[in-house]
């Protein structure tokens, strides 16, 4: 039973057990003692995003790596993304981001790439986690004279924006096009306005100031009602929203509506399919993902196939199944061809071509595919007992499933970055949906809250 991870790396609230600097401290280590090999010199890269506990948790994991004889590089502030591609591009040995992505500024967490530049599999996480418990990583350093030592790369950022220019389509000129982006205060600040002006794009920013409190506070892809607005006010053709670490967007079109998730999946997959690009004629898709998809998927005559919730499990049935897309309704995306994770970045790129491809607004693309009504509640738990193992949740699971028919569906299921079930219902009416989904998390509330 892993003690540290969850399904996306160790997450928690800064300065409080997992996320505290021992254990950051110790997680360096680890990593850097399971890089060591004879006759190699191992390289670790390290980023972050603007968290106020961002710096501590650098310097602690820092820290660790040297003290086991291995060599760490700090790319500073980027997006996880951006450290995927740097540890890739580097043959560094590993990448280790700090960052709790969408989640308030409190909270923190460090995401791991192995030297390929995808996530850590279990197997290894197991084996860090194994080291850490085992208490006598004292016992591994070597001599003094052999520590590692701490370099900077200082062009990380311009590396990264070459990165992701290539992945638009050369042939495009989107000179002219008036975009509007918010970076939620985070790892996107400094890249995502060079990326799309250097394109020739019309952009303008919001929430690219941040002082390690204010990430992801009523802005970025949770929150994107300052985008609509301002889209609609500078009249833009669109509006981008990124998470605190860059990995996920939310598209806004320019009538100031919001796009899912799906919606920006259903647009990417389609213009694959039309260009004869869509390997296997595949996409993988979460359990979470709205009926409508399913629907649009069906008409374009595409091929999809269900992950667990979570980014590291769509990519593992992405490699098992051939598929080069795959994403979640939060807008976190993988595009293959481009990249080996989400890319918030990357997804804005793909659909600003696919603008121009087509020669339709966004609001037309978005058509594709008919949203069904659904409601989503999120609640605080006390502890997290299988949802199977709670009679009264699947009881009252099976009456709002039994009036739902072919017409609906029910998902209950817990975070897997917090202490949250989520209990969502997709129904053919709004009235209906949100009666059935209130109606089961109530009693979710009375049993776990």
């Amino acid at each position: 039973m892993k003690k540290l991870f969850g399904t996306d790396g160790i997450r928690g609230i800064a300065n409080e057990y997992p996320m505290t600097a021992e254990v950051a401290l110790n997680v360096g280590r680890a990593i850097a003692y399971l890089s060591k090999r004879k006759g190699h010199s191992p390289r670790i890269l390290l980023g972050k995003d603007t968290r106020l506990s961002g710096d501590m948790f650098e310097e602690a994991i820092i820290a660790g790596i040297c003290s086991m004889g291995v060599n760490a590089i700090s790319a500073g502030i980027i997006s996880t993304p951006g450290i995927a591609f740097l540890t890739k591009s580097m043959r560094a040995d590993a990448g280790i981001m700090i960052s709790a992505s969408h989640n308030p500024m409190q909270d923190n967490g460090i995401k791991f790439f192995n030297s390929d530049g995808f996530k850590l599999s279990d197997e290894k996480e197991k084996q860090i986690e194994e080291l850490i418990f085992a208490n006598n990583m004292h016992k591994l350093h070597p001599a003094s004279k052999e520590m590692g030592k701490l370099s900077r790369l200082d062009d990380a950022i311009g590396r990264y924006v070459d990165f992701l220019k290539a992945a638009f389509p050369q042939e495009i000129n989107p000179e002219g096009t008036k975009i509007v982006l918010d970076c939620a205060n985070g790892a996107t600040y400094r890249v995502a306005p060079v990326v799309f002006t250097e394109l020739g794009v019309k952009v303008t920013t919001l929430f690219d100031q941040p002082d390690g409190k204010n990430i992801n506070l009523n802005c970025g892809s949770q929150h994107t009602d300052a985008l609509a607005q301002e889209v609609l006010q500078q009249k833009a053709d669109a509006g981008f929203a990124f998470d605190g670490d860059g990995d996920r967007v939310i598209a806004v079109d320019e009538k100031g509506t919001v796009l899912t998730g799906d919606q920006a999946l259903a647009i990417c997959s389609a213009i694959l399919k039309k260009e004869g690009k869509l390997k296997n004629n595949l996409v993988v898709r979460t359990v979470m993902s709205n009926l409508g998809l399913s629907v649009a998927f069906q008409k374009l005559g595409i091929d999809s196939v269900f992950a667990d919730v979570g980014d590291r499990y769509v990519l593992k049935e992405m490699l098992a199944r051939g598929a080069i897309i795959g994403g979640e309704d939060s807008g976190h995306i993988i595009f293959l061809q481009h990249h080996t994770t989400g890319d918030g970045l990357i997804t804005a790129l793909q659909l600003l071509a696919a603008m121009k491809k087509e020669g339709k607004l966004l609001s037309e693309l978005a058509g594709i595919m008919t949203i069904f009504p659904q409601v989503l509640i999120n609640l605080d738990v006390k502890n997290k007992p299988k949802i199977e193992s709670v009679p009264e949740i699947m009881a009252a699971v099976r009456q709002i499933e039994e009036k739902l028919g072919d017409k609906g569906r029910v998902l209950v299921r817990y975070s897997g970055t917090q202490n949250m079930c989520r209990v969502m219902v997709e129904g053919p009416t709004k009235k209906e949906t949100e009666s059935y989904c209130r109606q089961i998390a109530d009693v979710v509330e009375k049993m776990l809250c």
